[in-house]
């Protein structure tokens, strides 16, 4: 099922993985920071730079919260990261799982879940964010976002570079 990278139809198109990826990353990690700022807004935040320095303290720790524009667009950095990290991981993936190529749809939104997870049930806890605030509602509202603004894209860039139909 591997194929080398000049066999994939996104390379004979002209397009590279890289190139795949960096687009993808881009998409996906735009999508998901405007998602949660729009969410944030919606539930009274005053400001997106709360949320950045908030995703700064992860690796920074309490201290990034109260920190300047430096904290915020560290937070951005982190929050590209991620998103290139998953957008990554899906893409090598992909050709070795070939259910993901069946449906973009539910790939797609399972891979948002997954998304979820993994950062809720492991770098989350792992960070030095510490305990954060949670309720049924919250959980539900960042499964979907993630679902719908990190899944979704992933998965229907990584189809469109592999060129399933």
């Amino acid at each position: 099922m591997s194929q080398s990278l000049s066999t994939h139809p996104g390379a004979q198109r002209g397009q590279s993985l890289l190139t795949a990826i960096l687009l993808t990353g881009l998409l996906a990690g735009t999508l998901d920071a405007t998602a949660a700022t729009v969410n944030f807004w919606i539930h009274g935040g005053t400001g997106p730079g709360k949320i950045w320095r908030y995703v700064a303290s992860a690796a920074l720790g309490p201290s990034a919260r109260t920190g300047g524009t430096d904290m915020v667009l560290l937070g951005l950095l982190f929050h590209y990261i991620v998103a290139f990290c998953f957008t990554i991981f899906y893409f090598v993936v992909y050709p070795k799982i070939p259910a993901l190529s069946k449906s973009v749809v539910v790939s797609g939104l399972l891979y948002g879940v997954f998304a979820w997870l993994v950062m809720n049930l492991a770098v989350v806890p792992l960070s030095r964010i510490g305990k954060f605030p949670s309720t049924l509602e919250s959980v539900i509202t960042n499964m979907l976002i993630l679902m719908v603004m990190i899944g979704l894209p992933v998965a229907w860039m990584a189809r469109r570079y592999y060129g399933q139909k």
